[in-house]
């Protein structure tokens, strides 16, 4: 009897020792998500997709996107059954469960199937799925983007560009990938260029003086009259001489406060185009706060696409652009 006391005590402080060690173990070795970039799998009944919570659903992942010139939802939505949740779906990188219940709950889930992976759980009659859909609406789309952006700057880490123009002109870092290739390289101002099917995708980076945007109303003024200056001087059009990037004026850009490697920073969303030619597309810029260097580090993306989609192009940029690092 007291063997058994003591085998049993022994397996006991085992079990506790190891479920930990268990865990990690599990964590470390789960298979990379899949799935298409901004894409959301919604485990949910047939029946409810085509009523009121599906409706609820797209009405709040399907949102259009800020800042692109044709409507496109910030996330794709692809649902299945649950009976066919398994398997290859399960490693799918966002994945919303929706699931009928006496018992009302909303939880959010990490890397339960893969890695890097976010899984939202809601549960309850359909009044409350609804309820708590556009309760927790804000948030789960921030988690659904911000494990969306951890991926695809991973994937992009996989082959970086190498050139050092960033680091040697402004003392920064930016994630970028190789396909991207150096078009400009003056003393205030670098110019990355990826070729895509029907045009462009673009980063340029450049300096200002610390407190030469303004915080206050007068803030996305300052900030399109920083960019049509930029654009006049550095990014021109078809005829250098009269041709130049500015702001698309018929379309007010979205500004929002943001933080960028660890710092303040203005978040601005919206249309260029070429001044005196047909050509405009989206850009995303931020002016980010470097006190330390006293100065203001500009980064901005755009895209010049015609006829194509520019959501993931956008966001890709927006990977790139979050990966700042400035030296101190």
């Amino acid at each position: 009897m007291k063997k058994l006391y003591a085998f049993l005590f022994v397996l006991a402080l085992f079990s506790a020792c190891e479920d930990p060690k268990d865990k990690d173990v599990a964590q470390r070795y789960l298979p990379l998500s899949s799935g298409k970039m901004n894409m959301i799998v919604v485990v949910i009944d047939s029946d409810q997709w085509k009523g009121k919570v599906g409706d609820s659903i797209r009405s709040i992942y399907g949102v259009p996107t800020d800042g692109l010139p044709m409507e496109e939802p910030i996330f794709s939505l692809k649902q299945v059954s649950p009976q066919v949740f398994k398997k290859q779906i399960r490693t799918y990188r966002s994945v919303l469960v929706v699931q009928p219940s006496d018992k009302k709950q909303f939880q959010v889930r990490e890397n339960v199937y893969s890695k890097p992976q976010k899984m939202v759980y809601v549960t309850g009659t359909d009044d409350e799925i609804i309820t708590q859909l556009k309760e927790n609406s804000e948030n789960s789309i921030s988690d659904f983007k911000q494990n969306e952006l951890i991926a695809k700057q991973q994937y992009i880490r996989g082959s970086m560009n190498q050139e050092k123009a960033l680091q040697e002109t402004f003392g920064i870092a930016l994630n970028i990938p190789s396909v991207y290739k150096m078009v400009k390289n003056e003393k205030n101002f670098v110019w990355f260029e990826r070729k895509v099917k029907t045009g462009t995708m673009n980063i340029i980076a450049y300096t200002l003086p610390f407190g030469s945007i303004p915080k206050d109303s007068t803030t996305i003024d300052a900030i399109i009259k920083m960019r049509d200056s930029i654009g006049e001087v550095y990014v021109p059009g078809r005829d250098p001489e009269t041709m130049y990037m500015i702001t698309e004026k018929a379309y007010t850009p979205y500004l929002y406060n943001a933080t960028i490697d660890k710092k303040p920073a203005f978040e601005t969303k919206g249309m260029w185009e070429v001044y005196n030619f047909q050509m405009a597309g989206p850009f995303l810029n931020y002016v980010v706060e470097d006190k330390a260097n006293d100065r203001l580090v500009v980064i901005e993306g755009f895209t010049f696409a015609p006829s194509e989609d520019k959501r993931d192009f956008m966001f890709e940029i927006e990977a790139i652009l979050k990966s700042l690092k400035i030296e101190e």
